[in-house]
């Protein structure tokens, strides 16, 4: 079968989505697919062909305004001249999937919508209420609708009035339940992310004086990391909270491994990979009552807070940290690809 991926962004690029599509591409190559992904982040250096891994990848300049929506009008163009049985778009807070539902012709069309509703950004929030009536079009649009969450079909639902299959992100469990502790003098909290204002690192660095026995480790980058180093110093904490930038896949799993606790407050998500891979360290995880992270305040070694108040995560984290639990139900890769092949010829 000859798929078509589209999506704003792919690896090396870093993010929930890019890890998604480029696993699942990937998997699909193994499985004796042709893959080719359309992508709109070349940035200044222009169209570009490439190979990785087996996925074709064709990458289109965007316009990115506040580094969202990824305006892409050539996407359309190169999804109707497409030799493809399947398009697949992915990302409803991109335009990239627009485009592809204008180029689809009579080809069968799947939507993985990644949708969690609104931005913590006010230039995104204009964008994305501009957007909404071309979105939905294109959701509406879709042969199947893919959510990665059950809150994000309920959303879907509602919104949209789409009835969309959940098919959850997927994991190489295997790797992350052998991985290596990583080993260091202090016993340290751990969030994982883009650093913009919504993932809420900033909360976790104010709960920080009163968690003295603790460091933080902030692994990722984005946009927002000045901000952040100004709060750190604000709290005075600067010898306690260390900014680890980007982390490879292996020492990230380390990282994971050797955390007294994770901890994720989020506004906004469709899923929540970095609970997934924190719970199959063993580690046990604190959330924020937002979005599709409530899924997981069922699950065995995760508790919840409601607000984002220093007292409320300081508790939370104490209550969490000696919970001992079996990491369970997380969705390993090649059982979410053979679902998603199921979508293309369904």
């Amino acid at each position: 079968m000859k798929i078509l991926q589209v999506t704003p962004r792919y690896p090396p690029q870093s993010g929930g989505v890019e890890t998604h599509v480029a696993e699942i591409s990937e998997r699909l190559v193994d499985r004796g697919h042709e893959v080719t992904v359309l992508t709109a982040d070349a940035g200044g250096d222009g169209f570009r062909r490439e190979r990785r891994n087996g996925v074709r990848i064709k990458r289109y300049r965007g316009v990115a305004p506040d580094g969202a929506m990824h305006i892409c009008p050539q996407i359309m163009r190169a999804v109707r001249n497409a030799d493809a049985d399947v398009v697949h778009a992915h990302n409803y807070h991109s335009f990239p999937l627009f485009f592809a539902a204008l180029g689809v012709g009579e080809r069968r069309f799947v939507v993985t919508t990644h949708y969690h509703g609104g931005s913590a950004s006010s230039v995104r929030e204009r964008l994305l209420s501009l957007y909404r009536p071309f979105g939905r079009w294109a959701v509406r649009r879709a042969d199947a609708v893919i959510a990665v969450s059950e809150w994000e079909r309920e959303q879907l639902a509602r919104d949209f009035d789409v009835d969309a299959t959940v098919i959850p992100n997927g994991l190489d469990v295997e790797r992350f339940t052998s991985a290596t502790p990583f080993d260091r003098e202090r016993p340290y909290l751990l969030t994982v992310g883009r650093l913009e204002e919504y993932k809420g690192v900033q909360h976790v660095i104010r709960a920080m004086t009163d968690l003295p026995e603790f460091d933080l480790l902030v692994a990722g980058c984005g946009n927002y990391a000045k901000q952040l180093a100004r709060i750190v110093k604000q709290e005075g904490v600067e010898d306690r909270v260390h900014f680890l930038g980007y982390v490879d896949d292996t020492e990230l799993r380390e990282i994971y491994a050797g955390a007294e606790v994770f901890v994720t407050l989020s506004e906004f998500e469709a899923y929540g990979m970095t609970v997934a891979e924190a719970l199959s360290t063993g580690t046990p995880c604190v959330v924020r009552e937002r979005g599709a992270l409530i899924d997981w305040i069922k699950r065995e070694g995760v508790t919840s807070v409601k607000d984002v108040r220093p007292e409320s995560i300081v508790n939370a984290i104490r209550a969490i940290m000696s919970v001992e639990f079996c990491p369970s139900g997380i969705y390993e890769w090649d059982t979410v690809v053979e679902r998603i092949e199921d979508q293309y010829v369904a």
